[in-house]
């Protein structure tokens, strides 16, 4: 999975010159910006309370460009564990500053560090242990793990008390600090994989180094590693990744076991343990083998990226009707931590901006199929892939071609790929919440595009709901290529309506020029009406008041009361 990518965080104009240079030195950042107030950013937000709540939430690095009082006393409700926190930052706008505030153990003082460098300054670091030893010691660099963090608290005032340190196993990180070391020291930093018991005279870091084997998909996975590690004296701290062989791929109960340790899982093509040891960079140390399970330990902390290959991911997501905050956060979640991002071209540039990493490939829009195939191909690698449709991606959008696709595949690679189909607001229930609640009570959903069904169905389907008394919702009204089909389907609608009966039309709701307008079905005539329009035709008991403002509420009650609709 990608790396986080640091959000650096702006109120005004004015602070947007220091952005762009803390941004050239960390060229993956994303600027956010206060809609309204400053342009030329990568994100837009609407409120900067919400926005930073939910950065931290996410476990984004945040590099607030604003006064330290403001970030502190709007994460103060989320500040519940500190071994839990994202880096968190604040930087003055004249780049005069550089202050880091929370996450002490997620680096934040490195980060602040490699901030104030780029701004030709120091940083404001105040934790006394970084200062007087050079670097954190409860904040193991990434390949080893802290054993525990209270624990570790106490070493460290012990430290600062005065007491030398003696350091047990390789630590190469803290070649060269100004510990003051004694070999006969009561304080000892020890390093390696085996399973020790804590004490407070120890500050215990364990290597990531250990590589669980799984041949067989075998329930209760996860017991019956931590029992092998525990008859072989290995700490369960130094799990590094679970390694299974690829037809295991779609085993619930393999990936039940890696997220309850909490581990990558990879897969391999090797048939063997032994194959699958010879692909590992280095011989391990030692192998342990219990009912079809392996524990290899290697003598360096593992990289899992270098280990076999993740299992691919596929996701369908809706980025909603255009507007980010209405873009629900799994989507954005997914989005950034995709390696490749496929859709039509208009839909693939509103879901960003995008990390210099991420593989972009647009397509037209009708190239449904081949782009639903080209997913799957990219997911079979072990890349995490995003399909991107707008509003709901169930909705006359890119899911069911993606279903299609695999369910005519015979690829057994496509069928392991980890698929999600990921909601968003669609275009029909954007606009009518702009209008009120127009689609209130019973209603259906009908596209007036006859490419891809005849012309003769969608009549069938236009009389029937009409008939029905539904409240309805046009996609793909009317287009250059089929100029005629919605003012058809208005005379169809028309023998079951009458032309009081409300009509809702919003063009490009969600997205910047957007326009509502309500009307009736008398009064509607498709030179109205446009590609970007999504038409909202009320039932018999769809009704229209003012508002303050001089514009109208559009709602179908949700029951039908007095008024007897005769329905054959």
């Amino acid at each position: 999975m990608s790396r986080t990518v640091p959000a650096i965080v702006i109120l005004g104009s004015g602070a947007l010159a220091t952005a762009q240079r803390i941004q050239r030195s960390l060229p993956e950042s994303l600027i956010y910006g206060l809609i309204g107030r400053v342009e030329g950013v990568d994100v837009g937000y609407q409120e900067f309370g919400v926005t930073l709540r939910e950065l931290y939430q996410a476990n984004t690095p945040i590099i607030a460009l604003c006064a330290a009082g403001i970030v502190i006393r709007t994460l103060a409700p989320l500040l519940l564990e500190k071994g839990e926190e994202p880096p968190v930052l604040a930087v003055a706008e004249d780049a005069s500053a550089v202050v880091p505030l929370l996450g002490g153990l997620g680096g934040v003082n490195v980060l602040a560090r490699e901030i104030a460098q780029g701004l030709g300054i120091a940083a404001a670091i105040t934790t006394s242990g970084e200062l007087r030893f050079g670097t954190c010691l409860l904040n193991p660099p990434s390949g080893y793990t802290l054993g525990d963090l209270e624990l570790g608290k106490r070493f460290v005032s012990d430290l600062l008390g005065g007491e030398p340190v003696r350091i047990e196993g390789d630590a190469p990180w803290l070649a060269g600090t100004p510990l003051a070391q004694d070999p006969q020291a009561r304080l000892a930093i020890h390093v390696g994989s085996a399973e020790r018991d804590p004490c407070a005279n120890e500050l215990l870091i364990y290597p990531k180094s250990v590589l669980v084997l799984v041949n067989e998909d075998t329930p209760g996975l996860a017991d019956a590693i931590r029992k092998l590690l525990g008859n072989a004296k290995i700490a369960v701290q130094s799990l590094a990744c679970v390694l299974a062989n690829e037809q295991l791929m779609a085993s619930q109960a393999l990936r039940d076991a890696a997220d309850e340790l909490n581990l990558p899982l990879r897969f391999s093509r090797a048939g063997t343990v032994t194959d699958q040891l010879a692909e590992l960079a280095a011989p391990p140390l030692m192998v342990r083998s219990e009912n079809a399970i392996t524990v290899a330990v290697a003598e360096h902390p593992l990289d899992p990226s270098h280990i076999g290959r993740a299992r691919g991911r596929l996701a369908v997501i809706g980025l909603g009707p255009g507007a980010a905050d209405l873009m629900v956060p799994a989507v954005k979640a997914e989005l950034a931590r995709a390696n490749d991002v496929l859709g039509y071209e208009t839909y693939v540039r509103m879901a960003g901006p995008f990390r210099a990493d991420q593989v972009l490939h647009c397509t037209d829009n009708r190239e449904e199929m081949q782009r639903a195939r080209h997913a799957f191909e990219l997911a079979a690698q072990g890349r995490s892939v995003v399909v991107v449709s707008s509003g709901d991606p169930g909705v006359f959008a890119m899911a069911a071609a993606v279903l299609e696709a695999l369910h005519e595949s015979r690829d057994p690679a496509w069928h392991h790929v980890d698929l999600e189909m990921l909601p968003g607001v669609s275009a029909s229930l954007a606009t009518a919440a702009q209008a009120g609640a127009p689609l209130g009570h019973d209603f259906c959903v009908l596209s007036l595009s006859d490419n891809l069904k005849p012309w003769e169905i969608i009549e069938k389907r236009l009389g029937l709901a009409a008939e029905a008394d539904l409240a309805m919702a046009f996609y793909n009204p009317i287009s250059r290529s089929r100029p005629w089909q919605l003012g058809r389907a208005l005379e169809i609608v028309a023998l079951h309506r009458s032309p009081e009966t409300p009509v809702v039309l919003g063009r490009d709701i969600g997205r910047p020029g957007q326009t509502l307008r309500v009307t009736t079905l008398g009064q509607l005539s498709p030179e109205q009406v446009d590609m970007r329009t999504m038409v909202l035709i009320g039932s018999s008991t769809t009704r229209v008041f003012p508002r303050a403002n001089g514009l109208s509420w559009v709602y179908t009650p949700r029951s039908y009361g007095d008024k007897l609709v005769d329905i054959k």
